[in-house]
């Protein structure tokens, strides 16, 4: 290898490092949403960074790396979470175990945040996807670029997903 080669391909670790320093935050909260066990979510979670390490070369500037992340961590995220189906078909009780923060605290919006984390749990794939989103402070336009659909779509959806989100917050413990 050269040390033009070596030089350009320093250049791009040190990139990804830091684009994956700034949007970490995705990664985590994916990986939080679509696994419940804190071991599953840190498996996930170095999937995805490999798949994005893998992907990276191909990563175009003129893109948003928020939105091209986003595409990624969902994607890996379904089918991590299709593998573990088939791997665990026969004790699907523990694919949707719940995952709750830990706080010390037991103040009301405390309740809230995990009830809001139960039901985005129980969601299928597409609208836990929808859900994060959103919750992430994407425009529907956002969404829909990053889960390639229409924005009349992801407005409906959302809407439905509102009001499910509004009966089960009153049924909520």
């Amino acid at each position: 290898m050269t040390s033009k080669t070596t030089d350009s391909r320093k250049a791009l670790q040190q990139k990804f490092v830091q684009l994956i320093e700034q949007n970490q935050g995705i990664i985590y909260k994916v990986a939080h949403a679509y696994c419940k066990d804190p071991e599953d979510q840190k498996d996930l979670a170095q999937e995805i960074i490999l798949q994005l390490w893998k992907s990276f070369e191909n990563y175009s500037p003129e893109f948003k790396f928020s939105t091209w992340m986003y595409r990624i961590c969902l994607n890996v995220s379904i089918s991590h979470l299709r593998k573990k189906k088939v791997r665990d078909k026969h004790q699907a009780s523990q694919d949707f175990r719940r995952a709750i923060i830990h706080r010390e605290s037991s103040e009301p919006m405390e309740q809230e945040i995990k009830c809001l984390q139960q039901f985005v749990q129980q969601q299928k794939e597409i609208d836990k996807a929808l859900l994060l989103l959103f919750l992430d402070g994407n425009s529907y336009a956002e969404i829909a670029s990053i889960l390639d659909v229409s924005t009349s779509n992801v407005g409906t959806k959302m809407s439905r997903l509102k009001e499910k989100l509004k009966i089960y917050l009153k049924t909520c413990n």
